[in-house]
Order: C-alpha cells, then sequence, then structure tokens
C-alpha cells in the first residue's frame, strides 16, 4: 500500500513540476489525436451522413459493415498497417513504419468506424420529414444537408469527442506502428506501459494524469462551445 501511495505522489510530483519527458509525450499524443480526428471526421462524417440519409442497394450490408468495424481488436489494426508499411510490405518503400505519420494512419482506420456509426446515429435521430421538408421548400440539396447537420450538431459533437478518447488512450496501435521512440513517437499510453514495466511507477502515474487532464479540457472545452 505505502508503494502504491508513493507512486502517487511522485506521479502528482512529476506531472505539476512538468518533467520534460512527460511533457513530451503529452505533445506527441495531442498532434497524433488531433490529425487523426480530424482526418477520420473527413471521412467518416460523409459515411455517417449517406448511410442516414441515402437509400442505395447494399445499405444494409454498409451500416452492418460499419458497426462490425466498431469492435475490431487495435492489434488486428496495428498488425495490418504493420504488414503494409514493413519494408516487406506494399508500402514498405514509402518507410513511414516507426514513424508518427505510422501511428495516425492506424488511429484513423479505428476511429473511422466509430465518427461514421455515431454521425449516422445523430443524423438518424433529426426529424426524417426534415430533409424532404427543406427540399420541398426550394433548399438545394446542399442547403437541405447542412440544415440536418445543424439539427445533429450535438451529436456530431459527442462522435468526434468519442473518437477522440478512444485515439488518445490508445496503446496497442501506437506501440507497434509508432516503436515508442522517446520525443519522437512516444506517447503517454506507451509511455505509461513502459515506465511501469521497468518499476518507475511514478512516471506511469504522472503519464496517466497528464492524459486524463488532456481528455477532461478538451471535454471542458467542447461544452463551452456547445453554448454558442
Amino acid at each position: 500500500m505505502d508503494f502504491f501511495l508513493q507512486g502517487i505522489k511522485d506521479g502528482i510530483l512529476l506531472a505539476l513540476s512538468g518533467d520534460p519527458d512527460v511533457m513530451r509525450a503529452s505533445w506527441v499524443t495531442v498532434q497524433l489525436s488531433f490529425c487523426s480526428i480530424v482526418v477520420a471526421s473527413l471521412i467518416g462524417m460523409p459515411i455517417g451522413w449517406a448511410l442516414a440519409l441515402r437509400r442505395f442497394r447494399g445499405r444494409g450490408v454498409a451500416i452492418a459493415v460499419t458497426q462490425t468495424l466498431l469492435g475490431v481488436p487495435t492489434v488486428v489494426i496495428g498488425l495490418v498497417v504493420y504488414g503494409l508499411l514493413s519494408r516487406r510490405g506494399p508500402l514498405g518503400f514509402a518507410g513511414l513504419l516507426f514513424s508518427p505519420t505510422a501511428i495516425v494512419i492506424g488511429l484513423v482506420i479505428l476511429s473511422v468506424p466509430i465518427v461514421s456509426v455515431f454521425t449516422m446515429t445523430a443524423i438518424s435521430s433529426v426529424d426524417g420529414l426534415a430533409w424532404e421538408t427543406a427540399l420541398t421548400l426550394g433548399a438545394s440539396p446542399r442547403r437541405a444537408s447542412w440544415m440536418v447537420l445543424r439539427e445533429a450538431r450535438f451529436g456530431l459533437i459527442s462522435a468526434i469527442m468519442g473518437a477522440f478518447g478512444r485515439v488518445s488512450s490508445e496503446v496497442g496501435i501506437a506501440m507497434m506502428l509508432g516503436g515508442n521512440i522517446r520525443g519522437y513517437t512516444r506517447t503517454l499510453t506507451t509511455g505509461i506501459a513502459l515506465e511501469s514495466m521497468k518499476g518507475e511507477f511514478g512516471f506511469g502515474i504522472a503519464m496517466g494524469l497528464v492524459l486524463m487532464a488532456i481528455i477532461f479540457v478538451t471535454n471542458l472545452g467542447i461544452r463551452v462551445l456547445q453554448k454558442f
């Protein structure tokens, strides 16, 4: 018990003192999470919008596939991307393995289904007649789409935040594709895993506290923006 309490104490002190290793891992985590969420949103939101509003052959299968992808283990995603980017893989010539770009690719694959499903649910919750009514009143398809998106904006924000929380706390993909290189691809989660295995419980606690602070501040900022 004393070991546990001492670790928490050391972790709080390290987090408050701005330890360089903790801060570097924090910055890498924020950068990778932000980039992956931006890309995933640009891909996932149109997919969710199409699944919610469009009627096309195979729509049910497409929805089932998208929902199924939510449950794909992260180590499987890491393994597939690793195979693609390794020297013997089809994309090995790009030299992306063990780089921030490789991690972003894996995180985008992880988060696109999350954004897509949450977006589809948010848009589906809007009155089904809103789209048809807007078109009947003379609105262009683009303007009608914008109106539906505005009505579903809180659900869309939840989609982004759900994906952000998932990618910022991901460890398997970051470890397999980034290699946990200090100051380059080491994130807070991979740092926690490494330091804990080394017996540096305080460092692990410090990184965990900073990670929770990042997620908390991000959610708080989104809640403030929702009021406008």
